[in-house]
């Protein structure tokens, strides 16, 4: 696998820190654990999206989800129970997981739930009313006076 080295770019920049965060993780993912759990991510309109991850096995009370700097976190971990049954075959997993997705700027997380073993997170992007576009209005009349001042 080819490394790259982004290190020169960032000793020129100020302001840049979540994206060489964002960088440092995308080149260190643990890619044994990159396929668990399945799951989607659906753009359901201009701004709705929606993360849907298969969990089956996992009750609601096993799956915390977490947002904190533009990061969002979903872990399940199922409590071990007393009695242990005997499998033949085992094809559900239920080991522990973590998942971290990276939201950009203002990307919110509306809500979610859990149905037939999918675990819904939706997502809205909200753009600050001072982030909008604004018409400006020309007015009619004479271009306004610029005064000198005297050197």
């Amino acid at each position: 696998m080819t490394r790259y080295d982004f290190s020169p770019l960032f000793r020129s920049t100020v302001g840049f820190d979540r994206m060489q965060r964002m960088m440092d993780s995308a080149l260190r993912l643990d890619e044994s654990n990159a396929a668990y759990p399945p799951y989607n991510i659906e753009k359901l309109g201009e701004d709705d999206y929606r993360i849907t991850m298969a969990v089956a096995g996992f009750a609601e009370s096993d799956i915390d989800v977490v947002v904190e700097n533009d990061t969002l976190t979903v872990s399940g971990q199922i409590e071990s129970e007393g009695d242990e049954a005997t499998y033949l075959h085992r094809g559900i997993a239920t080991r522990a997981f973590q998942r971290r997705f990276q939201l950009a700027d203002h990307i919110k997380v509306s809500g979610g739930s859990m149905v037939d073993g999918l675990l819904h997170i939706d997502l809205v992007h909200e753009v600050p009313e001072a982030m909008k576009p604004r018409k400006i209005e020309i007015g009619a009349g004479s271009a306004p006076k610029i005064e000198k001042k005297a050197a």
